[in-house]
């Protein structure tokens, strides 16, 4: 008894590292945008700052199913732990940055050691959690993780706040720290391990798909035109390379994304739905505040607030999702949350500047429990068809395309809203543009009523005006989000009807322990 007490402890140990560091790489990933004023008031760089997002997002994003694939070959533990080692030494940098240029170097370190945790997490808590508990293990992580996404603005705000803008990052230090300490002393590793040769080629070409699709969505729009040879070669070098991926790939011996795994129908949806899903969560994670705040007439602080709603609802469903894995199919659990984010989102597609406040509170609740069960369910269903030598790959394959949903989602629908405002301003104002008003407004700002003074410097009917044509362009684009939510819940129906085995991998199990 005194045995499997020690076991089980050892186990929680590692479970609570690898929690830590999920916590700081999903938070991280978003934690610098309630910042960034701060931050470039004190060490300039307001042209550059979208840099210090782009360069994590990018390392991240390329890193993940490089490591994950590396975790496959040559064991977990040494790239999870190099992977936190890298990341608290970006962190301690980024806390030091003198100007806007170190920081995005910074972070684009601190990107390399997140996309090496997030890969190889979920990897080790399948590798060393028992088959009867996974369930409810990955419903933990998958609450974790959404979490964390929605919460990281609101806590940079309070550091920058309260602290300075350095803690943002310092704080990743002591927590890195136990992080390492708990995996190096507590985690042993199978040597179950599928030793190839390293797909050098494959990898530099993903690699640099990957950041001429980033670098292109992150600055179109913002440092360039959408229409300038720079953003439009990215995305030609985008194209080009990944045809060059997919033939080298495809002839590689061990490739670093085996699109051989991509001719399992359960891989195949989940990554489908995960990545529809995530554009659509991120458009209400984004656009809401915004609506509070530039609407509404919220503060800042309530505008953040707002997400909390729908923080709760998906830590419910991806615990819950956790624990029915075992009893019910994939499918059979992702369909009915699904038509919960159609129903929010559809919910928010049909406000009016007239609805009650407390009225988003239940849509956000709603938006919430449609999306949970996705953090959870469907990082278990990704891996269910494939060995332990291909877990690794198989994970962080999905959450790459999770990420690059949420990115795209970001992008685009930014891109619908941003028009919209734009064009109907343009109609209202015509070219003089601040006629009604005693300021001058550039309204190629879409954002401009977030601004309290100029909120203030506006008579009653040009406040009006502009609060309705943010109002309607943001519900727009809430209606247009329902394409990839309806996609992801048309992904869903077409899952193969696979649940959580856990006798079937008891024998797997055992073997490695």
């Amino acid at each position: 008894m005194n045995q499997a007490l020690d076991k089980k402890n050892k186990i929680g140990v590692i479970i609570a590292g690898l929690l830590l560091a999920i916590l700081m790489a999903s938070m991280d990933n978003t934690i610098v945008a309630t910042a960034m004023g701060t931050i470039v008031g004190e060490i300039g760089g307001l042209d550059k700052f979208v840099w210090a997002t782009s360069a994590y997002m990018v390392a991240e994003m390329a890193g993940m199913p490089i490591f994950g694939k590396l975790s496959d070959m040559y064991g977990r533990k040494r790239f999870f732990t190099f992977g936190i080692v890298v990341f608290m030494i970006g962190s301690a940098l980024c806390g030091m940055a003198e100007s806007i240029v170190q920081l995005s170097m910074y972070r684009a370190i601190q990107g390399i050691g997140a996309g090496a945790m997030v890969s190889i997490a979920f990897t080790i808590m399948f590798d060393v959690v028992a088959p009867e508990n996974r369930g409810k293990m990955t419903g933990m992580f998958g609450a974790l993780f959404g979490l964390s996404s929605i919460a990281a603005p609101l806590l940079g705000g309070y550091i920058t706040d309260y602290l300075q803008w350095e803690w943002i990052f310092y704080i990743n230090l002591p927590l890195g720290l136990i992080a390492f300490l708990l995996i190096v002393f507590f985690y042993k590793e199978s040597t179950d391990h599928a030793r190839q040769k390293i797909d050098f080629l494959g990898a530099f070409l993903l690699v640099g798909a990957i950041i001429c699709l980033m670098l292109g969505v992150e600055l179109g729009g913002k440092e360039y035109a959408w229409g300038s040879p720079q953003i439009l070669g990215m995305f030609a070098g985008f194209v080009v390379l990944v045809i060059l991926l997919v033939f080298v790939e495809k002839r590689a011996a061990e490739p670093i994304i085996s699109f051989r795994m991509f001719r399992n129908r359960l891989y195949t949806t989940s990554n489908m739905v995960a990545m529809l899903s995530g554009a659509t969560f991120m458009t209400a994670s984004m656009f809401i505040p915004i609506y509070i705040q530039g609407v509404l007439g919220g503060s800042a602080t309530n505008a953040g607030l707002v997400l909390l709603p729908m923080m709760v609802g998906s830590v419910v469903t991806a615990t819950v999702g956790g624990f029915l894995m075992s009893k019910l199919p994939y499918r059979t659990i992702l369909i009915p949350t699904l038509v919960i984010l159609i129903a929010g989102m559809a919910l928010l597609a049909a406000l009016t500047m007239e609805s009650p406040r407390f009225l988003i509170t239940v849509y956000m609740v709603l938006i919430g429990l449609g999306i949970g069960a996705s953090f959870s369910v469907l990082s278990s269903a990704a891996i269910h068809s494939f060995p332990a030598t291909q877990r690794g790959a198989a994970t962080s394959t999905l959450n790459f395309n999770r990420s690059l949903g949420m990115t795209l989602g970001i992008t685009i629908f930014g891109i619908i809203q941003s028009h919209s405002l734009t064009d109907k301003l343009t109609k209202a104002f015509g070219s003089g543009g601040a006629a009604n008003m005693s300021v001058d407004v550039d309204f190629s700002d879409p954002y401009v009523l977030l601004n309290p003074e100029i909120r203030q410097s506006m008579d009653g009917k040009a406040l009006s005006t502009i609060t309705e044509g943010l109002s309607s362009s943001i519900i727009a684009t809430f209606a247009w989000s329902l394409i990839p939510a309806v996609l992801a819940l048309a992904a869903a129906f077409i899952m193969s009807r696979e649940k959580l085995d856990p006798a079937s991998e008891a024998d797997g199990y055992a073997a490695s322990h």
